[in-house]
């Protein structure tokens, strides 16, 4: 089984310049270049495509539509019933003023005779009997009427809400394993492109805004326009003049909208951008914290953290302010149309062409269609920043993958060990090869040494086995099976890792050594710790093996560390073994222990070991110089010694003194 890999690329400490190489130009200023605002790539194209995944929620979608219909169609009613009720009480009390024995007829005709037009204009458009009163049985009719349809809106209005919040939470839910899955599946020189906090922020806050601008626009935005189309048709009923004044407030607040929300857009954009660049370095800054103190960047830290946060500051507020602004503007046109509603409306009622109860009902109405509309505007800046964050997810979603799996992938009948690299040519950057022609054969239970300076490929030469990278030409073989047309997951299952850089994760020591084989028993997580001389040390801890730790490995020192990835490497048992400066973090002693230990753990098994510490590998079958891509020398440590080329010079220069004194 494979021990998984570090938090950062492998070799990454020990290869500076393959590491600069993949990632391009980096360093502490590399984040301090203004954010300006920044146009969507497609604006449109990433509205629906977000839209698109609401597709397998259908009949969730068909539901809340339906209880949206029901809803926005009690609250459509409830005005019309409330102008029938207000007509019921202007006609009691006309009829309470009039005389009884009277026609409506005579007592209009009587109004106009003694010079009371507009009193009999008035009473033209109330249904009245004279001498009659109240009838408060109709009236209490009528509002309890009006309180039930009220009720049932609310309910209906609570089931949409509840099929709203489990649609969108299903598609943030399988959002979330989509982008799961595809960092699996992207290679790794997409992360070693992209600063960690970046990823990290579009996984995370990206999702999250995507779900919470869903979810607090979609069910509005569906009742606002049922709203628009039921207080509309009922407008048009009452009065068609009114309906059309009414109507002139579309396109200005359609006009009012868009210009704003076009403003606001790259605002957004710059906003998530922003955050993840602030998110990256606040990362880098706190994984590193270490260092930034005792190289007394403290102030440079802050410096590019104040500047990245004022971006962050300038963007969010210009994107909050402008499309802000959006809702005050929609009131002041539903307000003017309010009052071109109520003046108009007055004269119609004066002129006896509407009821009073109909004008009440039409104003009600006005009033619940300028809202929607201001609901719709005043939402923009929940949608453009919920577009601005899934364009984000979906550039990581469209980034290119690593090669896809063969069809038909083959794997070696048994696995011995053999490895071949047949004229393997590879770059990071096409126009600067790193590794042209190299050929090397390794037979099953040899120990290949990898020695040569930073940046020669060493590093490189494992990140190519592993099919972490692909090779340019040429192929490498597994016993005669070109590891190209293996499955990753076969292939790595036969390799283990022991890097420089350890990699733990919150849980017990007993489980972080359990990682390499899932199903190992307790009994076998001891053997491997005390055959790694783990054993020792966790003995004097007050949990023992249960002794939790978290990914940063606090409470365990550097070098105890790196002994319990060794000791998951023992318990992985691989029969390829690679080891990437494993003992760099171990005292002289601890070496010692700990090379005769991998000794025993390398026995029948092909291993290669990466080692800058020549003395760690002098009992090595092969050890392989390598300089730019290139192996310049190879052979036994004593061949090459007696050589006098690469590999001597190296040695006189590092460890001769060194091995003498610990022999």
């Amino acid at each position: 089984m494979t021990t998984p890999g570090p938090k950062k690329p492998a070799g990454a400490a020990s290869n500076s310049q393959e590491a600069a190489a993949r990632r391009g130009p980096a360093g502490p200023g590399r984040f301090m270049g203004a954010q300006g605002a920044e146009k969507s790539k497609d604006f449109k194209g990433s509205t629906k495509r977000m839209l698109g995944m609401l597709k397998s929620e259908r009949p969730l979608l068909l539901g809340v539509l339906g209880l949206g219909s029901l809803a926005v169609g009690c609250q459509v009613v409830g005005p019309k019933l409330l102008g029938t009720a207000t007509n019921l009480i202007v006609a009691g009390n006309a009829g309470a003023h009039t005389e009884a024995g009277k026609t409506k007829q005579q007592v209009i005709e009587q109004l106009q005779s003694s010079g009371q037009g507009k009193m009999a204009d008035f009473l033209g458009s109330v249904d009245f009997v004279p001498g009659q009163g109240m009838d408060y049985g109709a009236i209490g009719t009528v509002l309890a009427w009006v309180l039930g349809i009220y009720l049932a809106a609310a309910v209906f209005g609570v089931f949409q809400g509840r099929l709203a919040a489990l649609a969108i939470n299903r598609v943030v839910f399988r959002l979330r394993e989509e982008v799961e899955a595809k960092l699996s599946r992207l290679p790794l020189s997409y992360f070693d492109k992209q600063p960690r906090g970046e990823v990290l922020s579009r996984v995370t806050n990206d999702i999250d805004n995507i779900g919470q601008s869903m979810q607090q626009t979609m069910g509005q935005v569906v009742n606002s326009l049922l709203t628009i189309v039921g207080v509309l048709a009922m407008m048009f009923w009452i009065s068609p003049l009114l309906a059309l004044i009414a109507l002139i407030s579309v396109p200005v607040s359609v006009v009012v909208a868009a210009k704003m929300g076009k403003r606001a857009q790259p605002q957004f954009i710059a906003q998530w951008k922003t955050t993840g660049t602030l998110n990256a370095h606040i990362e880098e800054m706190y994984t590193g914290h270490a260092l930034v103190k005792v190289f007394g960047r403290q102030d440079e830290a802050a410096e590019i953290f104040r500047k990245e946060n004022e971006d962050l500051y300038a963007s969010s507020f210009k994107a909050q302010f402008i499309s802000g602004i959006i809702q005050p503007a929609m009131m002041l046109v539903g307000n003017i149309n309010y009052v071109l509603v109520a003046v108009v409306g007055g004269l119609r009622v004066a002129s006896g062409a509407l009821s009073i109860g109909d004008v009440q009902a039409f104003i009600q109405y006005s009033r619940q269609f300028s809202q929607p509309l201001s609901q719709v505007a005043s939402m923009a800046n929940l949608v453009q920043s919920g577009v601005a964050s899934a364009e984000r997810v979906f550039e990581l979603l469209d980034a290119h993958e690593q090669s896809p799996e063969p069809l038909t992938p083959e794997r070696p009948a048994q696995v011995h060990g053999r490895v071949a690299f047949e004229d393997v040519s590879f770059r990071y950057d096409p126009e600067k090869p790193l590794i042209d022609g190299l050929s090397l054969k390794v037979e099953p239970g040899h120990t290949v040494a990898i020695v040569g300076p930073t940046g020669a490929g060493k590093t490189t030469m494992v990140n190519l086995l592993m099919r972490f990278y692909e090779v340019s030409g040429g192929r490498i073989t597994l016993d005669g099976v070109d590891v190209a047309a293996m499955s990753r997951e076969d292939l790595r299952s036969n390799i283990g890792m022991v890097l420089q850089d350890t990699w733990l994760f919150g849980g017990t020591i007993a489980d972080n050594i359990a990682y390499g084989a899932g199903t190992a028993t307790r009994e076998q997580v001891v053997e491997a710790a005390r055959a790694a001389h783990v054993d020792r040390f966790v003995r004097t801890l007050p949990d023992g093996y249960d002794t939790v730790i978290d990914d940063e490995g606090t409470g365990v020192s550097a070098g105890e560390k790196q002994l319990i990835t060794i000791a998951r490497a023992f318990l992985a048992q691989p029969s390829i073994l690679v080891l990437d400066e494993a003992t760099s973090s171990v005292d002289t002693r601890t070496e010692v222990l700990i090379q005769r230990a991998m000794a025993r753990l390398r026995s029948g098994r092909t291993s290669f070991v990466i080692a800058h510490r020549l003395s760690t590998i002098r009992d090595a079958d092969v050890i392989l110089v390598m300089e730019n891509g290139s192996i310049v020398e190879q052979g036994s440590h004593d061949e090459l010694i007696a050589a006098q080329g690469a590999y001597h010079r190296l040695y006189q220069a590092q460890f001769a003194q060194a091995v003498a004194e610990v022999d």
